[in-house]
């Protein structure tokens, strides 16, 4: 669905407006209470990077009226004292005994008039919040938020992608440093503790993702760290990540050749791979759809015979969630938007001996496309 008239809150990272835009979708959409516990979209709209527990904290929109929070009281300081305390909402403490969600359920039946029909909660919204909230509301239709809150987030603001920029240069710097973290006779888990500790030192106050796939491991996109250790002319994989003290991410994958070159069969895929990454970026831009980045990206691949080795999606979109929409695969027609951010990480896996991906974080414009991420993407070749 295009979201052309969806409002786009723009200045400060969070502001009240967010709330109030979700408020307007929810009520586009049919939706009579959105709830929002903690993780990324409650950060989204409030700023508050709450804790996930057993105890209920949820932000509670329903169509018309005031949004609210509930929170353990015993919490309530740490709202106050977050981005949520400036925004001015109704923030219901509950305590022990209390049954937070019978507070919820009151709360919102008393702003719209009636108990809500439908209720939409957070994808990650625990099970037993989820079915809490399902309990307290038993005449309710529960679903997700998804609908609402991507189109809010897909599109980030101004001082969103310069967040995102912040993050992409931090972990440039992380691949500038390969050479002296991955060589001759490491094991991928040593490399990978390494790598680890130049994330944060670079900038990111948490590691999301350190992937090591050297040899026959990086025919494995999502491959673990192992003891395998790393030998002379292995093709390796580095794709890496964290978040910055905003809640940014960032996603950015090279790949390598350690103590030695590649062989010439490697390099002529190798350059297919290079071609095909180049040619999805290129094609970025307004309107375009995000099935047409992927087919570019694939068309490449396949028309030089390794199609069936390059076997996930294109890209996914990056925020405050390393994965979230809008999704670079097959089947997916949503128009690209100036500020939409993603990555473009085509990949070929040659099963038992090697792999090779190459990803970006780009951000659509208004024109064309921005890349966030600018170190080199041939086939780095590191001395042993």
């Amino acid at each position: 669905m295009a979201s052309a008239s969806v409002p786009r809150p723009t200045g400060p990272l969070v502001t009240v407006d967010r709330v109030h835009a979700a408020r307007a979708l929810a009520a586009e959409s049919g939706t009579d209470l959105l709830v929002l516990t903690p993780g990324s979209d409650l950060r989204y709209l409030t700023g508050y990077d709450a804790h996930a527990m057993e105890r209920l904290t949820a932000l509670a929109v329903p169509r018309q009226g005031e949004p609210f929070l509930v929170v353990p009281r015993l919490e309530a300081p740490m709202v106050e004292v977050s981005p949520a305390g400036a925004l001015g909402l109704d923030v219901l403490a509950w305590d022990e005994t209390d049954d937070p969600f019978a507070l919820l359920a009151g709360a919102a039946a008393a702003r719209l008039g009636s108990a809500p029909a439908r209720v939409a909660v957070g994808a990650r919204t625990w099970a037993e919040h989820a079915l809490g909230v399902q309990r307290a509301l038993p005449g309710s239709a529960l679903e997700l938020a998804g609908p609402v809150l991507d189109r809010l987030r897909m599109v980030k603001s101004p001082a969103e992608v310069e967040e995102l920029a912040l993050a992409g240069a931090a972990i440039d710097r992380v691949h500038a440093r390969m050479a002296e973290l991955l060589r001759v006779g490491r094991t991928e888990a040593a490399v990978g503790a390494d790598i680890a500790a130049a994330i944060l030192e670079e900038g990111h106050v948490g590691v999301d993702f350190t992937i090591v796939g050297s040899g026959p491991n990086g025919a494995s996109p999502h491959h673990e760290l192992s003891d395998r250790t790393i030998v002379a002319g292995d093709v390796v994989v580095i794709d890496i990540g964290g978040k910055t003290a905003t809640g940014y991410r960032s996603d950015c994958t090279r790949t390598y050749v350690v103590g030695g070159s590649a062989a010439p069969d490697v390099a002529e895929w190798y350059g297919v791979l290079q071609a095909a990454q180049q040619a999805a970026v290129a094609v970025v831009r307004p309107g375009v759809t995000a099935e047409q980045v992927d087919a570019a990206a694939r068309q490449v691949i396949a028309g030089a015979g390794w199609g069936e080795h390059f076997i996930h999606r294109t890209g996914h979109g990056i925020g405050l969630d390393s994965h979230e929409a809008p999704y670079l695969v097959e089947g997916n027609d949503l128009p690209l938007e100036p500020g939409m951010a993603f990555s473009i990480e085509p990949g070929i896996y040659l099963a038992g001996r090697c792999g090779a991906r190459i990803e970006d974080i780009v951000v659509c414009t208004d024109d064309g496309v921005r890349s966030l991420n600018v170190g080199p993407r041939e086939l780095v070749e590191l001395p042993g």
